[in-house]
């Protein structure tokens, strides 16, 4: 038997409760794919968007959905090494890769102030415009679980605010484009086992900035999300209930409780009803008390 279908296996099987299902939940929670959709999977060649494939795959195969996929790698300058890798994976598992050139990484380098961020953009436009062309409505990105709760501290710790990445966002640039996350609810811990029982070697992050990274266990990424990594794992330690805190502060907002916040309008401040709120409350209190003595 070849080996992509003993890999394929392991997903619904082996690691069922921590893969497949979460993955499902995922897709089903956030609406992630309709009937009709055409989605380029986006490939970097690191383990979360193979890995990410090989699900989209099976979700394919077993879903009442139907739907088209197209797997998209950009090769944005990588060296030989890193390109080779990239496809000697993807026929390992049985992925029909579309490749296309970008320069990404020969412009990246000529910047001096947050490169990494830049890279960042530049490759999702370029996988926006890719996959439009292609004729797909979404691209589906490899992002996980620790991503989701690592953005959320870095967020407040480093931009004073409170925001999360989110499962699902419309493109601003290209219309009609969507940007889905199915491995939303996945775990980064639970991904790398998955990689090493099937004995797997990723490239990570292959940019000219940390090239020492290119095929390692370690996750790659910029320093601060690196911070935000040692410090979920080190609070891990005390609670095995902390990741899901994180994750459920951005779906517990109360907002009578909060000083300031952003929407579509603009930002408000608590102090602009805090006294009719005071109003409202004091005749509340007032017509509580009445009830309380016509039954007494």
């Amino acid at each position: 038997m070849e080996k992509y279908k003993d890999i394929e296996r392991s997903i619904i099987k082996k690691y069922r409760k921590q893969l497949w299902r979460p993955f499902i939940k995922g897709v089903q929670e956030f609406e992630l794919i309709k009937d009709g959709d055409k989605i380029a999977v986006c490939i970097s060649g690191g383990k979360d968007s193979m890995l990410l494939a090989k699900m989209m795959q099976e979700l394919q195969r077993h879903s009442m959905m139907t739907f088209e996929l197209v797997f998209l790698a950009m090769d944005p300058g990588y060296n030989e090494m890193n390109r080779k890798k990239v496809i000697e994976n993807a026929e390992l598992l049985a992925v029909p890769l579309t490749v296309f050139q970008s320069n990404i990484f020969d412009v990246v380098e000529e910047e001096e102030v947050s490169p990494c961020y830049k890279c960042a953009r530049m490759r999702r436009g370029h996988l926006y415009k890719n996959a439009q062309d292609l004729g797909c409505n979404k691209i589906a990105l490899g992002h996980h679980f620790d991503d989701v709760i690592e953005t959320i501290l870095m967020n407040m710790m480093y931009s004073g605010s409170i925001e999360t990445m989110m499962p699902k966002l419309p493109s601003k640039n290209y219309e009609g484009m969507e940007l889905i996350r199915p491995l939303y609810k996945v775990k980064e811990e639970d991904i790398i086992t998955w990689k090493d029982y099937n004995e797997l070697a990723f490239i990570q992050c292959a940019c000219c900035f940390t090239e020492n990274c290119a095929i390692l266990n370690n996750a790659g990424g910029g320093q601060k999300r690196k911070e935000m990594k040692n410090l979920i794992s080190q609070l891990r330690k005390t609670s095995e209930l902390i990741d899901l805190n994180i994750y459920r502060s951005v779906q517990n907002v109360n907002i009578e409780n909060i000083i300031a916040y952003r929407d579509s309008e603009g930002r408000h401040h608590f102090l602009e009803d805090y006294d009719g709120q005071a109003g409202n409350e004091t005749e509340q209190n007032e017509a509580a008390e009445q009830e309380t003595e016509k039954s007494c």
